[in-house]
């Protein structure tokens, strides 16, 4: 099936790396727990467990509209640093969490990589994927600064034994 240009612009993919002050397995438990996302990354307003692998999730960035998602765990191995989940709803495919040590004194310093592959789904977005594909990328890398600075704060702010 080949994909017209609006289709393909409506699909992104996404790396970030986060450089953090703080052993891998706290790094990996604070991550593990999406419901206190909105305690330190701004731009998730909300989330909600469904069940035990299951929740929903309210983002908005700097642009004035708000995505819907549906996240599914798919994956959880500390041993390996891996969290991955599937997501539907505005945003259709999956986000993964890799979480490394990476040198320093005593194994303190992480490199948490974040990919995501999706494709829009909300009509609006659908409809100025092509123009607006600058500024859709923008708002997410935007996001992403902020949840990083949000990440390392909340690492700080916890009692050593998370």
């Amino acid at each position: 099936m080949r994909l017209n240009s609006w289709d393909r612009m409506s699909r992104y993919r996404f790396r970030s790396v986060w450089d953090l002050d703080a052993p891998p397995a706290r790094v990996f438990a604070v991550l593990a727990q999406p419901g206190e996302y909105p305690l330190w990354w701004p731009q998730v307003r909300r989330v909600e467990a469904v069940d035990d692998r299951t929740g929903t999730a309210l983002v908005r960035s700097v642009l004035p509209y708000a995505l819907h998602v549906t996240a599914t765990e798919l994956l959880r191995d500390p041993g390996r640093g891996v969290l991955e989940v599937a997501l539907r709803g505005d945003l259709d495919g999956w986000a993964r969490w890799t979480v490394r040590g990476r040198g320093g004194t005593g194994g303190a310093r992480t490199r948490a990589l974040y990919e995501q592959e999706v494709e829009v789904r909300r009509p609006l977005m659908r409809r100025l994927s092509l123009p607006g594909r600058p500024v859709f990328r923008l708002n997410h890398a935007l996001m992403m600064r902020a949840g990083r600075h949000g990440l390392q704060a909340r690492l700080a702010a916890l009692p050593e034994a998370v």
